[in-house]
């Protein structure tokens, strides 16, 4: 109790006790126990099931009294990526229609939810808006709340009308694969912007521009150890709810009728599972009375529960259960869990009444989706002079020591860097598909690129296009714009590991490539960065004279192109940083008010265009093979692609591999391209033909320019690790090797082959066996063969202790 005590005393002064400010209504809740009461086992556990519209028919949601659907980043109606307001508003239509065709007394509406993360971010030509980080720069909480009704306004349009968002998390570890989705680090920042922006979502419910919200995700999920999605969180109840907490009491002060629980764990305890968090916190003491609505097979992460199966998750409060495949088997487990008194019937009476006070509250009950100003008009998906404004307002201006900004018309330009007409890169995350991953230009008919914008505002014949600017006479143009930065992920697949670093280059070594081949030559260099997230880019500072962060700035290129060349209207950089700014590869976590708090460029940095920096020459030196805060080396993978690139060699002919994932690479024998095995584009398929007689056989091969120094940890019982698809077996002699001590894996993989992804694991012992000197190593990986055979290979490492797992390959397999 006196933990819950100091978690009122903390709240209160925000919320003035309770969190929610939604009067309670006697009539409605009267009208609500009636339905309930009048209710079968069998439709209130409908009521609490949100399958995925792929699995779900607009009969299945008659047949089991479903309560809800959601349509996953990349499901669209009928599978088409392309489809419009009307025929996203159709489907709603027909769920809809469904719902009130039910046997039950009284008809309950399915509710339709949807992950509209910047912008109506799943539907073809929607408006997309910068994402939170680059909001959360622009420090204003009224932009947030422009931004929100403009995406409720556009999921009307298609008939949908929950959202799940905004995303409040209060991001402490910037390798964190989500932290784009947070507006800072600075627990009091969110705070200003999470109510402001569900206002702007939900308002009170009486514009058809009104959806609901779900504040998310609760709680902790930016505090994880390493930053590690899903991982685990470990502070005292007082300090998660005081940092992580602090977006949570605004945002149900601002009407927020529904909260998702976060997959994390706080100190070892699944947050899905947390009856203290779920319903002691935010129900009891915050007086939250809307419903928790699970992440994706969020139950599942509980131990003891599986997608189809999770008494505690829902005796710990989780009232609607995101079960998008297996949804069949959760109702009957459930109604079966209910039946035996595993889950009491109280429960499951409280969570429909929540569910069901939400849907009248909003307005659900006696109004189809089509019954809508906005329902079915393409138009109301855009927002472009927003967009582009909060374009112009999130940038944030690191380093001025160039030519005067903005840059007068007719200036000659050069724009170089893979991101300048990439409106995939430009979107990132969340856009379209789940990973944003897989989409061109195409795919957003009511874009500018960043390279648009700017042949537009300088005029087309004043700009050139090279993406990697070699061979370009640069004596022709006035100044250089390098647009430059991360590809797209989402959640975990944008996870920087522990044994990662921050370094930018060492994932994306294009990008210092296409600035070493512009910088020093006599034109200034403006160089504009698309990422989610701060990273170490000393290297690419130092050879620019110009630094502008640009987080990842949506659809509206055009936004940039305002503050770098001058226009009719006269703008400045107003963005300042809310995110700490790292000056080494391994300064992470990095949070204001660290007490060895000493960052690059500081929370709240950002200059103005008439504020002229002086950095210097900034140290640009970097540990590679990881920060060693974990016993894992990374050799060629996601976490670094650039310390041992990888090189095709056959015969005396070599190739290195560049950085275009869509470019084939071809040498006598062998080809590669880019493929996956665990998530899109991580992996390289590398297929041999029948060798050249004589010659010998053709490798792929990662290989540094500096010998690898292995951690002690890595080295302890360590093994050479790699994820594989075998996708044909072999017909000859396979080879792995280390530094040129090769082992015979043939029989390994013939073993391997037909069985989809495998982690291979073989001990660093079976190559010192055969004489390998672990010092001085350049070349720590490389396979080859001298006959047909094809396997895809992904996330190369050196795996401390993992020579000693079960599944460990045995010396005499190699032999």
């Amino acid at each position: 109790m006196k933990k819950l005590a100091l978690l009122a005393a903390l709240l209160a002064p925000a919320i003035g006790g309770a969190a929610t400010n939604v009067a309670v209504d006697a009539a409605l809740e009267k009208r609500i126990a009636a339905i309930v009461a009048g209710m079968t086992l069998e439709q209130k556990v409908g009521q609490m099931t949100q399958p995925e519209i792929k699995t779900a028919s607009p009969d299945d949601v008659r047949r089991y009294y479903l309560g809800s659907v959601l349509n996953g980043g990349g499901s669209w109606p009928n599978g088409n990526k392309r489809a419009n307001a009307a025929e996203w508003l159709a489907l709603a239509e027909k769920y809809h229609a469904a719902s009130m065709a039910t046997d039950m007394k009284v008809k309950v509406p399915v509710v339709w939810g949807i992950d509209a993360i910047h912008g109506n971010s799943n539907v073809f030509g929607a408006t997309l808006y910068p994402h939170n980080i680059g909001l959360g720069a622009a420090r204003n909480p009224k932009l947030a709340y422009e931004v929100g009704a403009a995406t409720g306004k556009a999921v009307r349009a298609t008939g949908i009308a929950w959202v799940f968002g905004p995303t409040i998390a209060v991001v402490r570890d910037d390798r964190w694969g989500r932290t784009y989705e947070s507006f800072s680090e600075d627990s009091k920042l969110v705070a200003s912007y999470a109510g402001q922006y569900v206002k702007g979502l939900q308002g009170s419910f009486k514009s058809d521009a009104n959806v609901l919200a779900s504040a998310k995700h609760f709680i902790g999920d930016g505090g994880t150890e390493h930053g590690k999605d899903r991982g685990n969180t470990r502070l005292p109840l007082a300090e998660l709810l005081a940092s992580h907490g602090a977006g949570y009491a605004p945002a149900l002060a601002a009407g927020a009728q529904t909260v998702m629980a976060s997959f994390n764990s706080w100190n070892g305890v699944k947050v899905h599972g947390s009856r203290e968090l779920l319903t002691d916190v935010l129900k009891v003491k915050m007086g939250f009375d809307g419903f928790v609505v699970s992440d994706w097979n969020g139950i599942a992460e509980v131990p003891g529960c599986r997608n189809d199966s999770c008494p505690q998750s829902i005796n710990a409060g989780v009232d609607m259960v995101m079960v998008p495949d297996d949804w069949k088997a959760f109702i009957a487990n459930t109604i079966a869990q209910v039946q035996s008194g595993e889950i009491p019937m109280a429960r499951i009476d409280d969570a429909v009444t929540r569910i069901l006070r939400v849907k009248l509250r909003t307005g659900l009950f006696g109004k189809s989706p089509a019954q809508n100003a906005h329902a079915g008009k393409d138009q109301a998906l855009l927002g472009r002079e927003l967009a582009r404004r909060a374009v112009r307002e999130s940038l944030v201006l690191l380093k001025n020591e160039g030519p005067a900004l903005p840059l007068a018309r007719g200036k000659k330009l050069l724009v170089v860097g893979k991101s300048a007409d990439n409106l995939s890169n430009q979107t990132g995350g969340w856009s379209l598909t789940w990973q944003g991953t897989d989409n061109t230009n195409a795919d957003f008919p009511h874009a500018d690129s960043i390279l648009a914008g700017l042949r537009a505002a300088a005029g087309a014949g004043n700009v050139e296009f090279s993406v990697d600017g070699k061979g370009v006479d640069l004596a022709r143009f006035d100044a250089v714009v390098a647009v430059v930065g991360e590809r797209p992920y989402a959640e975990g697949d944008g996870d920087i590991g522990p044994s990662g670093t921050l370094r930018h280059s060492s994932r994306y070594p294009e990008d210092l490539a296409v600035l070493q081949a512009v910088a020093g030559k006599g034109k200034p260099v403006i160089t504009v960065f698309v990422a989610g997230r701060p990273l170490f880019v000393n290297d690419l500072l130092n050879l620019s004279d110009t630094f502008i962060a640009a987080w990842l700035p949506g659809t509206e290129g055009k936004g940039v192109s305002d503050l770098l060349v001058k226009g009719p209207r006269a703008y400045d950089f107003r963005g300042t940083l809310s995110f700490s700014w790292p000056k080494s590869a391994c300064q992470t976590p990095l949070n204001a008010g660290d007490a060895d708090y000493a960052p690059l460029f500081a929370l709240g940095y950002g200059l103005r265009k008439g504020q002229r920096s002086a950095l210097g020459k900034l140290d640009a030196s970097f540990a590679p093979g990881g920060c060693g805060a974990s016993d894992v080396f990374p050799v060629h993978g996601q976490a670094d692609r650039a310390s041992f690139p990888l090189v095709l060699r056959s015969g005396s002919e070599q190739l290195a591999l560049g950085a275009d994932l869509n470019a084939t690479f071809r040498l006598p024998g062998i080809s590669v391209q880019t493929a996956q095995v665990n998530t899109q584009q991580d992996a390289k398929l590398v297929t041999w033909s029948a060798a050249r007689a004589g010659a010998p056989a053709a490798s792929l091969a990662a290989r540094g320019a500096n010998a690898m120094r292995l951690p002690p940890a890595a080295a302890r019982d360590g093994a050479l690790q790699f994820d594989t698809i075998v996708a044909n077996a072999p017909q000859g002699k396979v080879s792995v090797a280390i530094q040129g001590t090769a082992l015979d894996a043939t029989r390994l993989f013939t073993r391997l082959a037909g069985k989809g992804k495998q982690t291979v694991k073989l001990p660093l012992a079976c190559f010192t066996a055969r004489g390998l000197q672990l010092e001085g190593v350049d070349t720590p990986f490389s396979i080859s063969a001298d006959a047909p055979f094809a396997a895809a290979i992904a996330n190369i490492d050196i795996a401390g202790g993992a020579a000693s797992a079960p599944d460990a390959v045995r010396c005499e397999e190699l032999y």
